[in-house]
Formats: structure tokens, C-alpha cells, sequence
């Protein structure tokens, strides 16, 4: 099962400007912005927000995906998140894609690629291995253009201070 599309909704934009706030929040703290946001797909009520705090918490760990996840889980009080869609602002690494099909996320939208780690269909898709015992559906390019602007003007900065 491989499903990528390229769409934006009303909907996946409505959430996406969510996982943005919390992208924005990483960048104020110094952190790579990237931030995360579930919503449970029935009821459109976000139950889990995360945004990076790898540097801030000192912990290989604390992307948006791994925060947003643990968060979802205690609300829902299950592990599983079924029935749930994750936003991210950047495309999932190999540690985040396995925790989302780990937590039986239906599906993904995430709005920039990431080349040079992507786990969702850019170096690799783990989200629809056929091997695993789920699959994810997978959007993308939802405010893509300002996602990466934000990675970009934190990159420039970081190298402007260094």
C-alpha cells in the first residue's frame, strides 16, 4: 500500500497552521523548527502538540513527532491512535516514522520534504513498508513554501552566529 498524494484541504491547511505554531515555538527557543500537531479525525480535536526540544532537553528524542505522540497517547489513554491524522512541518525521520506506524496513525501530512532524511517517501517510506503490520497514508506540500522559509532563516542565522 503506497499512498502519496499531494493535497491541501481546508482542513490539512486548518492543522497545518497549527503545526506551524508549534514550529515557531521551536524557533524562538533556538530549536529547529519543526513542530507537530494530531487531531483525532472523527472529532477534529487536537490531542496532541509537540514541537522540537532536542537541544533544550538534552535528549536525541524530543523531535515534535516523539512529544506530540506521548501527549496524544495520555489524552486518548491508548497507545494506539488509531482513527488519528498527524501534521508535521517536516517531513518524519526514521526514528518519528517508526513511532507514527508504531501508534497505528492512519495518516500523515507533513508540508516540506526532508532529502536528506525523509522517511515518508523522500529517501526512504517507512510509513507504507508493506513488510510492517500497518501502513499510513501520506499528504504533502500543505504550506510547504513557509515551512521552508522558517528552516531556511534559522539555518542562515545559526550561520550568521557561528
Amino acid at each position: 500500500m503506497e499512498s502519496i498524494e499531494a493535497v491541501s484541504n481546508e482542513e490539512d491547511l486548518r492543522f497545518m497552521k497549527e503545526a506551524m505554531k508549534q514550529a515557531v515555538k521551536a524557533y524562538e527557543t533556538g530549536e529547529v523548527p519543526i513542530g507537530c500537531v494530531i487531531v483525532e479525525t472523527a472529532t477534529g480535536r487536537i490531542v496532541g502538540r509537540g514541537y522540537n526540544r532536542r537541544n533544550t532537553d538534552k535528549t536525541t528524542l524530543a523531535h515534535a513527532e516523539i512529544t506530540a505522540i506521548k501527549k496524544a497517547s495520555k489524552n486518548m489513554g491508548d497507545w494506539r491512535l488509531e482513527g488519528c491524522t498527524i501534521y508535521i512541518t517536516l517531513e518524519p525521520c526514521p526514528m518519528c516514522a517508526g513511532a507514527i506506524v508504531q501508534a497505528r496513525i492512519d495518516r500523515c501530512v507533513y508540508a516540506a520534504r526532508s532529502d536528506k532524511a525523509g522517511c515518508a517517501g523522500s529517501v526512504v517510506n517507512l510509513l507504507a513498508e508493506p513488510s510492517f503490520n500497518h501502513q499510513v497514508n501520506i499528504s504533502h506540500g500543505v504550506m510547504e513554501e513557509e515551512s521552508q522559509a522558517l528552516i531556511r532563516k534559522f539555518f542562515k542565522e545559526l550561520r550568521e552566529r557561528t
